[in-house]
């Protein structure tokens, strides 16, 4: 009975073990630095913009750029996801503070109500639930602020943002706003994928996936010819 429970303790703790993470050797620094440049760009220009400065006007901001510029291929990093989600999540967390007054129950009743919202309207984004919070925590200046709140400095810093990392993703040669290219070459003896077979098996999953469903084929697709390649060089 105990050499039962030892081996379920160390495969309980083996699931603990971070996941391996396969990364482009230059992202090692491209992803820190953008992260630095993005975020003193949009606290100065907010600054700027604002005439006053605030740690909060740009904390969930921290968050945005750790997508935008460590995975700017993610769909939770794109454009959309990174304005829509932030403005929905500022206008729920300002509603929600309006109407319930104890904390507890209004930041969770914000977060809960922003990610239905972001989900319906495919603009998900983790960092959003730091501006709910922000909304409904961040003290008398930004009750005093209201819906306002959404506009300056929420918009303006998510605009920022998200114009910093094109400008820089751009230079570092990054695709972004990603757009996946579908791979072109077709693996006869193993049947052809397509992108239909790909979202559906992804709807049987029943779990979201950060990846977009393109790149998941081209995934598949480079590995099946990785596979052939290696095939033929075997005796």
């Amino acid at each position: 009975m105990q050499n039962t429970q030892i081996k379920y303790l160390i495969s309980l703790l083996s699931k603990l073990r971070p996941h391996p993470m396969i990364i482009y050797p230059p992202d090692y620094w491209l992803s820190p630095l953008g992260a630095a440049l993005g975020l003193i760009g949009t606290a100065y220009l907010s600054h700027l913009l604002l005439s006053d400065f605030n740690p909060w006007f740009i904390a969930p901001m921290g968050a945005s750029a750790v997508l935008l510029f460590a995975v700017p291929a993610s769909p939770l990093a794109q454009p959309w996801s990174v304005i829509g989600g932030n403005l929905i999540a500022a206008a729920v967390g300002i509603t929600c503070a309006k109407l319930i007054a104890t904390p507890i129950l209004a930041v969770a009743l914000a977060v809960s109500l922003a990610i239905a919202f972001m989900m319906r309207l495919r603009c998900l984004h983790p960092p959003s639930g730091a501006v709910a919070l922000t909304a409904i925590l961040g003290g008398p200046q930004v009750s005093e602020l209201g819906y306002q709140f959404v506009l300056s400095p929420v918009l303006i810093n998510s605009l920022l943002l998200v114009m910093l990392a094109i400008i820089f993703n751009l230079l570092a040669k990054r695709d972004y706003p990603h757009h996946p290219k579908t791979f072109q070459k077709s693996i006869k003896d193993l049947g052809e994928i397509t992108l239909e077979d790909v979202e559906k098996a992804l709807r049987l999953h029943h779990e979201l996936l950060d990846i977009d469903e393109t790149d998941l084929l081209n995934i598949v697709k480079q590995t099946e010819q990785i596979a052939k390649d290696r095939r033929k060089r075997q005796p």
